[in-house]
């Protein structure tokens, strides 16, 4: 989801390098699933070490969600794009000054980060929390931005097969740590901010105009603060920075689900490297016409073969976990996340609860989109994700694409009008939403 907003409401409620190359799997230079394979149903089996556990979950169908019984994926070539160019060398400038701080209450913090990846080359006993902290502060473009003409889609799925959906416009913007070209690294108006989201509901019309902002700090040791205005009440509130399990209002979502995977406060979490391994992915994807449940794999909600081709893509596997000092009350045992190694995104997560029974699981498909004066890259802010409650039979769907079509307009593509930092991405700009 854009930026948690049914969560908000159930409180209140490294370029100029364009062209890509095909990534050698191993040493023989043949792929670990030859391009053109379909995995299905029947054959799934054959390629288990190629999935993720919730993943081999669902295809098992031991759960009351399962893969349905036509799903299919079809391999292609894995496609490695250069990360841009700026981010790539703000990672070579300042990586080797960053140092990893160990807390009082047993948590890490960064000292000396600039920009760019802080850890390039995770290892040692603290590469899983390096590798966290390459996944916060992977590249994005510092401007993104759905408008209300295309607005992108968040809907809920409960175990009877109703669903539910809003469509919001959405901005999120980063104020720090900046690398695309013509963009200061900070902004004159950052005050501390590290990144700002906003967004506001347009359909259905019973919640226009209901917005909400969520804002995270330089200061990796403050919780991220939340917003919204109501338009019931025309006013706005301020929500509590320490309640991160509440659910989305209708959704499968907490608050620390957010931002692609993970909107932690990442201080408070521990993160131990499982291991590296490969999985498939969905990446390279055409963005699908239509609102969901078109174009998805009913009942499950799973993207159909016509998306587009899934490639294999080395991950690394982390445990995440609140650090002990933190942990009571928290709503997850563990969080696994498996971080593409490349462009350090999150591509899927398995989330247990306290009894470290699997609960949810989450395929999260950042879109290869061009970003100006940038070129092609993997991560540019387009997305699609699916949550999945194991236990409750609910299920979330979330993508910052229009029913026509349209996606995200990024960085100088977005209209004028939203680089107004007050208007945005402030909780003084909320109360001007209904003026």
């Amino acid at each position: 989801m854009s930026i948690g907003l049914r969560f908000m409401l159930g409180q209140a409620l490294i370029c100029g390098l364009i062209g890509f190359r095909i990534a050698r799997a191993d040493a023989a230079g043949d792929a670990p699933i030859p391009p053109g394979t379909k995995i299905t149903t029947a054959n799934w089996r054959q390629y288990q070490q190629f999935m993720p556990d919730g993943m081999v979950a669902l295809f098992q169908g031991g759960q009351a969600w399962k893969m349905p019984d036509d799903a299919e994926i079809d391999v292609g070539p894995t496609i490695i794009r250069p990360l841009p160019k700026g981010y790539a060398e703000a990672t070579e400038k300042y990586s080797a000054q960053v140092r990893l701080q160990t807390l009082a209450g047993g948590g890490h913090n960064l000292a000396g980060y600039v920009a760019g990846a802080p850890f390039p080359n995770p290892g040692g006993p603290d590469a899983g929390w390096e590798i966290l902290a390459d996944n916060w502060f992977r590249y994005a473009p510092h401007l993104t931005v759905s408008t209300p003409e295309h607005p992108l889609t968040d809907c809920a799925q409960d175990g009877y097969g109703n669903v539910s959906c809003e469509q919001e416009m959405y901005v999120d913007r980063w104020l720090s740590h900046v690398t695309d070209p013509g963009a200061p690294m900070t902004d004159p108006a950052a005050d501390g901010r590290f990144e700002t989201r906003f967004g506001m509901v347009m359909v259905p019309e019973q919640r226009k105009y209901t917005t909400t902002l969520s804002v995270y700090f330089d200061d990796l040791t403050r919780l991220p603060a939340a917003y919204i205005f109501t338009p019931a009440e025309r006013r706005v509130m301020q929500l509590s920075a320490g309640a991160r399990c509440q659910p989305s209002g209708g959704g499968d979502m907490t608050a620390d689900d957010y931002r692609y995977g993970f909107a932690g406060a990442i201080p408070y979490f521990s993160a131990k490297l499982l291991g590296e391994r490969k999985i498939l992915a969905l990446l390279n994807y055409a963005t699908p016409v239509g609102i969901f449940p078109a174009n998805y794999d009913m009942p499950l909600g799973f993207p159909k073969p016509s998306w587009g081709k899934w490639e294999v893509r080395d991950v690394y596997v982390i445990d995440v976990r609140k650090i002990p000092s933190q942990a009571e009350g928290y709503c997850y045992g563990r969080r696994v996340m498996y971080i593409d190694k490349q462009f350090y995104s999150a591509l899927w997560l398995d989330l247990y609860d306290m009894n470290m029974r699997l609960w949810k699981v989450a395929h999260l498909s950042p879109q290869a989109m061009a970003v100006p004066g940038v070129g092609m890259v993997s991560n540019a802010n387009s997305f699609s994700e699916q949550f999945w409650d194991l236990l409750n039979h609910h299920g979330t769907y979330d993508a910052s694409f229009d029913a026509t079509g349209h996606t995200v307009l990024i960085n100088s593509q977005a209209p004028p009008e939203y680089s107004d930092i007050q208007k945005y991405s402030s909780p003084n700009g909320l109360s001007e939403v209904m003026r």
